[in-house]
Protein backbone atom coordinates (compact mmCIF):
# COMPACT_ATOMS: atom_id res chain seq x y z
CA UNK A 1 0.00 0.00 0.00
CA UNK A 2 1.37 3.54 -0.94
CA UNK A 3 1.07 6.17 1.76
CA UNK A 4 0.79 9.80 0.80
CA UNK A 5 4.24 11.66 1.08
CA UNK A 6 4.77 13.99 4.25
CA UNK A 7 6.71 16.83 4.66
CA UNK A 8 7.85 16.26 7.84
CA UNK A 9 6.96 13.61 10.93
CA UNK A 10 3.19 13.63 11.97
CA UNK A 11 1.86 12.68 15.24
CA UNK A 12 -0.59 10.77 16.21
CA UNK A 13 -4.11 12.82 15.61
CA UNK A 14 -5.46 11.87 19.27
CA UNK A 15 -2.04 13.21 20.80
CA UNK A 16 -2.80 16.25 18.85
CA UNK A 17 -6.09 16.99 20.86
CA UNK A 18 -3.46 17.05 24.38
CA UNK A 19 -1.35 19.82 22.19
CA UNK A 20 -2.01 23.41 23.82
CA UNK A 21 -1.03 27.02 22.45
CA UNK A 22 1.00 28.58 25.10
CA UNK A 23 -1.10 31.40 24.20
CA UNK A 24 -4.57 29.58 24.61
CA UNK A 25 -6.76 29.79 27.45
CA UNK A 26 -6.40 27.26 30.10
CA UNK A 27 -9.68 24.80 30.27
CA UNK A 28 -9.44 24.64 34.13
CA UNK A 29 -9.48 28.67 33.77
CA UNK A 30 -12.84 28.30 31.79
CA UNK A 31 -14.07 26.03 34.68
CA UNK A 32 -13.10 27.39 37.84
CA UNK A 33 -13.14 31.25 36.64
CA UNK A 34 -9.58 31.94 37.59
CA UNK A 35 -6.03 30.97 37.39
CA UNK A 36 -5.20 27.48 39.99
CA UNK A 37 -2.68 29.37 41.64
CA UNK A 38 -4.59 32.48 42.47
CA UNK A 39 -6.42 30.58 44.92
CA UNK A 40 -5.89 31.63 48.47
CA UNK A 41 -3.57 28.51 50.56
CA UNK A 42 -5.53 26.50 52.13
CA UNK A 43 -4.39 25.62 56.02
CA UNK A 44 -2.69 22.64 56.66
CA UNK A 45 -4.87 20.29 59.02
CA UNK A 46 -4.10 19.92 62.34
CA UNK A 47 -1.51 16.54 63.51
CA UNK A 48 -4.18 13.71 63.94
CA UNK A 49 -4.28 12.95 67.98
CA UNK A 50 -3.92 9.95 69.24
CA UNK A 51 -6.75 7.76 69.91
CA UNK A 52 -6.00 6.34 73.62
CA UNK A 53 -3.92 8.83 76.45
CA UNK A 54 -1.73 7.38 78.68
CA UNK A 55 -2.92 7.17 81.76
CA UNK A 56 -1.98 9.36 84.60
CA UNK A 57 -0.07 8.04 87.51
CA UNK A 58 -1.87 5.51 89.47
CA UNK A 59 -2.56 8.23 93.24
CA UNK A 60 -1.40 6.68 96.48
CA UNK A 61 -3.54 5.91 99.68
CA UNK A 62 -3.76 8.25 101.38
CA UNK A 63 -1.76 6.23 104.65
CA UNK A 64 2.09 6.41 105.44
CA UNK A 65 4.16 3.34 104.28
CA UNK A 66 5.02 1.01 107.12
CA UNK A 67 7.92 2.02 109.11
CA UNK A 68 11.15 1.34 108.21
CA UNK A 69 14.61 1.05 110.06
CA UNK A 70 18.29 1.22 108.02
CA UNK A 71 18.09 -2.36 109.23
CA UNK A 72 14.55 -3.19 107.48
CA UNK A 73 13.93 -4.39 103.82
CA UNK A 74 12.27 -2.40 101.59
CA UNK A 75 9.10 -2.21 100.74
CA UNK A 76 7.65 -3.53 97.63
CA UNK A 77 5.13 -2.05 95.72
CA UNK A 78 2.00 -3.27 93.73
CA UNK A 79 -0.19 -1.47 91.73
CA UNK A 80 -4.49 -2.27 92.07
CA UNK A 81 -6.39 -1.14 89.85
CA UNK A 82 -5.51 2.97 90.25
CA UNK A 83 -3.44 2.75 93.54
CA UNK A 84 -0.22 2.16 93.98
CA UNK A 85 0.21 0.25 97.44
CA UNK A 86 3.45 0.29 99.35
CA UNK A 87 3.76 -2.94 101.28
CA UNK A 88 5.80 -4.62 104.04
CA UNK A 89 6.99 -8.60 103.29
CA UNK A 90 7.47 -11.05 106.06
CA UNK A 91 8.64 -14.90 106.03
CA UNK A 92 7.21 -16.90 108.04
CA UNK A 93 6.71 -20.70 108.66
CA UNK A 94 3.10 -20.32 108.26
CA UNK A 95 1.36 -22.65 104.96
CA UNK A 96 -0.63 -19.56 103.39
CA UNK A 97 -0.70 -16.05 102.29
CA UNK A 98 -1.73 -13.56 105.22
CA UNK A 99 -2.95 -9.81 105.37
CA UNK A 100 -2.85 -7.35 108.20
CA UNK A 101 -3.64 -3.84 107.47
CA UNK A 102 -3.38 -1.04 110.50
CA UNK A 103 -2.80 2.84 110.36
CA UNK A 104 1.01 1.65 108.93
CA UNK A 105 -0.53 0.45 105.83
CA UNK A 106 -0.70 -2.99 104.27
CA UNK A 107 2.08 -6.13 106.16
CA UNK A 108 2.09 -9.57 103.96
CA UNK A 109 3.20 -12.56 105.88
CA UNK A 110 3.78 -15.28 103.36
CA UNK A 111 5.48 -18.64 103.26
CA UNK A 112 9.22 -18.97 102.53
CA UNK A 113 8.72 -20.80 99.52
CA UNK A 114 6.22 -18.42 97.99
CA UNK A 115 7.42 -16.56 95.02
CA UNK A 116 6.74 -13.03 94.67
CA UNK A 117 4.66 -13.51 91.84
CA UNK A 118 2.38 -15.58 93.73
CA UNK A 119 2.45 -12.90 96.48
CA UNK A 120 1.52 -10.23 94.25
CA UNK A 121 -1.29 -12.35 92.48
CA UNK A 122 -2.74 -13.39 95.94
CA UNK A 123 -2.70 -9.52 96.88
CA UNK A 124 -4.33 -9.15 93.52
CA UNK A 125 -7.22 -11.44 94.34
CA UNK A 126 -7.70 -9.80 97.83
CA UNK A 127 -7.43 -5.71 96.22
CA UNK A 128 -10.98 -5.06 96.73
CA UNK A 129 -11.00 -5.43 100.44
CA UNK A 130 -7.04 -4.23 100.77
CA UNK A 131 -8.37 -1.20 99.01
CA UNK A 132 -11.62 -0.75 101.49
CA UNK A 133 -9.63 -1.09 104.37
CA UNK A 134 -6.86 1.24 103.66
CA UNK A 135 -9.36 3.60 102.69
CA UNK A 136 -11.32 3.15 105.83
CA UNK A 137 -8.00 3.70 107.69
CA UNK A 138 -7.22 6.72 105.84
CA UNK A 139 -10.43 8.11 106.44
CA UNK A 140 -10.29 6.97 110.45
CA UNK A 141 -6.85 9.37 110.61
CA UNK A 142 -8.18 12.05 108.99
CA UNK A 143 -10.93 12.18 111.04
CA UNK A 144 -8.34 11.69 114.19
CA UNK A 145 -6.37 14.84 113.17
CA UNK A 146 -9.66 17.25 112.56
CA UNK A 147 -10.28 16.65 116.27
CA UNK A 148 -8.96 19.08 118.74
CA UNK A 149 -5.80 18.01 120.92
CA UNK A 150 -5.81 18.53 124.59
CA UNK A 151 -4.95 21.40 126.35
CA UNK A 152 -2.58 21.05 128.77
CA UNK A 153 -3.55 23.12 131.99
CA UNK A 154 -5.05 22.64 135.58
CA UNK A 155 -8.59 20.99 135.78
CA UNK A 156 -7.92 19.19 132.69
CA UNK A 157 -10.14 16.14 131.89
CA UNK A 158 -8.57 13.25 130.82
CA UNK A 159 -10.44 9.45 129.95
CA UNK A 160 -9.87 6.83 132.16
CA UNK A 161 -11.24 3.28 132.46
CA UNK A 162 -14.65 4.39 130.45
CA UNK A 163 -15.11 7.86 132.66
CA UNK A 164 -13.18 11.06 133.55
CA UNK A 165 -10.36 12.12 135.82
CA UNK A 166 -9.00 15.80 136.45
CA UNK A 167 -5.58 16.71 135.99
CA UNK A 168 -4.25 18.98 139.09
CA UNK A 169 -0.72 20.75 138.58
CA UNK A 170 1.06 21.47 141.63
CA UNK A 171 4.46 23.35 142.24
CA UNK A 172 6.60 20.94 143.53
CA UNK A 173 10.34 20.38 143.71
CA UNK A 174 10.17 17.41 141.65
CA UNK A 175 7.66 16.01 139.48
CA UNK A 176 5.41 12.91 140.25
CA UNK A 177 2.14 11.55 140.22
CA UNK A 178 -0.32 10.58 142.15
CA UNK A 179 -3.79 9.29 141.61
CA UNK A 180 -6.53 9.99 144.10
CA UNK A 181 -9.67 7.09 143.52
CA UNK A 182 -11.73 9.11 145.89
CA UNK A 183 -11.50 12.20 144.55
CA UNK A 184 -10.35 11.41 140.22
CA UNK A 185 -8.02 13.79 140.59
CA UNK A 186 -4.42 13.09 138.61
CA UNK A 187 -2.07 15.09 140.75
CA UNK A 188 0.97 16.08 139.22
CA UNK A 189 4.15 17.42 140.75
CA UNK A 190 5.53 20.57 138.21
CA UNK A 191 8.81 21.52 138.54
CA UNK A 192 10.18 25.26 137.93
CA UNK A 193 10.90 24.95 133.66
CA UNK A 194 8.66 22.11 133.60
CA UNK A 195 7.67 22.00 129.51
CA UNK A 196 4.80 21.04 127.78
CA UNK A 197 6.36 17.65 126.05
CA UNK A 198 7.59 17.15 129.67
CA UNK A 199 4.43 17.03 131.34
CA UNK A 200 2.52 14.87 128.85
CA UNK A 201 5.53 12.34 129.06
CA UNK A 202 4.52 12.41 133.13
CA UNK A 203 1.48 11.82 132.43
CA UNK A 204 1.60 8.93 129.65
CA UNK A 205 3.84 7.26 131.45
CA UNK A 206 1.18 6.59 134.26
CA UNK A 207 -1.39 5.37 132.02
CA UNK A 208 1.20 3.29 130.60
CA UNK A 209 1.85 1.72 134.37
CA UNK A 210 -2.17 1.78 135.14
CA UNK A 211 -3.01 -0.34 131.86
CA UNK A 212 -0.13 -2.87 132.72
CA UNK A 213 -1.27 -3.17 136.52
CA UNK A 214 -4.33 -3.86 135.27
CA UNK A 215 -3.90 -5.91 131.72
CA UNK A 216 -2.07 -8.38 134.06
CA UNK A 217 -4.54 -8.83 136.53
CA UNK A 218 -7.45 -9.10 133.24
CA UNK A 219 -5.43 -11.79 131.90
CA UNK A 220 -4.65 -13.95 135.22
CA UNK A 221 -8.34 -13.56 135.28
CA UNK A 222 -8.72 -15.25 132.37
CA UNK A 223 -6.31 -17.30 131.29
CA UNK A 224 -7.38 -20.00 133.66
CA UNK A 225 -11.31 -19.75 132.74
CA UNK A 226 -9.92 -20.53 128.85
CA UNK A 227 -7.56 -23.09 130.11
CA UNK A 228 -4.75 -21.79 128.48
CA UNK A 229 -1.37 -20.54 129.54
CA UNK A 230 -0.02 -16.90 128.17
CA UNK A 231 4.16 -16.18 128.39
CA UNK A 232 4.78 -12.85 128.45
CA UNK A 233 2.73 -9.13 128.08
CA UNK A 234 3.87 -6.44 126.58
CA UNK A 235 2.22 -2.70 125.83
CA UNK A 236 2.15 -1.67 122.43
CA UNK A 237 1.97 2.19 120.60
CA UNK A 238 -0.68 0.99 117.96
CA UNK A 239 -2.47 3.44 116.38
CA UNK A 240 -6.49 1.14 116.41
CA UNK A 241 -4.80 -2.67 116.62
CA UNK A 242 -5.83 -3.65 120.39
CA UNK A 243 -3.31 -6.40 120.24
CA UNK A 244 -1.67 -9.48 119.16
CA UNK A 245 -0.82 -12.94 120.29
CA UNK A 246 2.10 -15.28 119.42
CA UNK A 247 1.95 -18.68 119.39
CA UNK A 248 4.55 -18.70 121.32
CA UNK A 249 2.01 -17.31 124.18
CA UNK A 250 3.57 -13.71 123.41
CA UNK A 251 0.25 -10.83 124.05
CA UNK A 252 0.39 -7.60 123.32
CA UNK A 253 -2.14 -4.87 124.40
CA UNK A 254 -2.53 -1.42 123.51
CA UNK A 255 -1.74 0.71 126.58
CA UNK A 256 -4.28 3.56 125.15
CA UNK A 257 -7.26 0.77 125.76
CA UNK A 258 -6.74 2.01 130.08
CA UNK A 259 -9.01 5.06 128.22
CA UNK A 260 -11.84 2.62 128.18
CA UNK A 261 -14.53 0.76 130.24
CA UNK A 262 -13.50 -2.32 132.01
CA UNK A 263 -16.17 -4.66 129.84
CA UNK A 264 -14.42 -3.45 126.49
CA UNK A 265 -10.69 -3.80 127.89
CA UNK A 266 -12.06 -7.28 129.27
CA UNK A 267 -12.99 -8.41 125.30
CA UNK A 268 -9.35 -7.54 123.71
CA UNK A 269 -7.89 -9.34 126.83
CA UNK A 270 -10.24 -12.65 126.20
CA UNK A 271 -10.10 -12.19 122.28
CA UNK A 272 -6.21 -12.46 122.62
CA UNK A 273 -6.42 -15.26 124.77
CA UNK A 274 -8.22 -17.06 123.23
CA UNK A 275 -5.88 -17.23 119.86
CA UNK A 276 -4.01 -19.53 121.89
CA UNK A 277 -6.58 -22.49 121.52
CA UNK A 278 -7.21 -21.18 117.88
CA UNK A 279 -4.87 -18.91 115.90
CA UNK A 280 -7.64 -17.37 113.80
CA UNK A 281 -10.94 -15.78 113.64
CA UNK A 282 -12.83 -18.94 112.62
CA UNK A 283 -16.10 -19.47 114.01
CA UNK A 284 -14.46 -21.95 116.30
CA UNK A 285 -12.63 -18.96 117.50
CA UNK A 286 -15.23 -17.33 118.31
CA UNK A 287 -17.08 -19.81 120.54
CA UNK A 288 -13.89 -19.78 122.48
CA UNK A 289 -14.27 -16.10 123.52
CA UNK A 290 -18.35 -16.58 123.85
CA UNK A 291 -17.47 -19.42 126.33
CA UNK A 292 -16.26 -16.51 129.01
CA UNK A 293 -17.21 -13.14 127.47
CA UNK A 294 -21.18 -13.71 125.23
CA UNK A 295 -21.27 -10.30 124.45
CA UNK A 296 -18.01 -10.17 121.88
CA UNK A 297 -20.16 -8.60 119.18
CA UNK A 298 -21.59 -5.29 121.28
CA UNK A 299 -18.25 -4.77 122.30
CA UNK A 300 -16.55 -5.27 119.41
CA UNK A 301 -18.59 -2.40 117.74
CA UNK A 302 -18.43 -0.17 120.80
CA UNK A 303 -14.65 -0.01 120.95
CA UNK A 304 -14.77 0.60 117.34
CA UNK A 305 -17.46 3.78 118.02
CA UNK A 306 -15.60 4.91 120.73
CA UNK A 307 -11.91 4.75 119.10
CA UNK A 308 -13.76 7.76 116.80
CA UNK A 309 -14.70 9.33 119.71
CA UNK A 310 -11.91 9.52 121.66
CA UNK A 311 -9.80 12.92 122.16
CA UNK A 312 -6.22 13.42 121.08
CA UNK A 313 -3.86 12.94 124.10
CA UNK A 314 -0.63 12.15 122.49
CA UNK A 315 0.45 11.78 119.07
CA UNK A 316 2.58 9.06 118.83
Amino acid sequence: MNFPKSDGPRLDPQLDLFKQDASAPDPFERVLGAPLMAQPARPLPPPPQPLFKAPPSPPRITLPSPPRTADDPPLRRIVLGHYAVDYELKRSSRRSIGFMIDDDGLHVTAPRRANLPDIDNAIRAKQRWILTKLQERGERRARRAERAPLCWEDGARLPYMGGEITLRLQQAPRSHCAFDPETRELQVGVTPGLSEWQLKERVKLWFQAEAKRLFVERLDLFAPRLDVQYRSLTLSSAGTRWGSCTVAGNIRLNWRLIHYAPALIDYVVVHELAHLREMNHSPRFWAVVGTVFADYDGARLELRRRSHEMPVLFTD
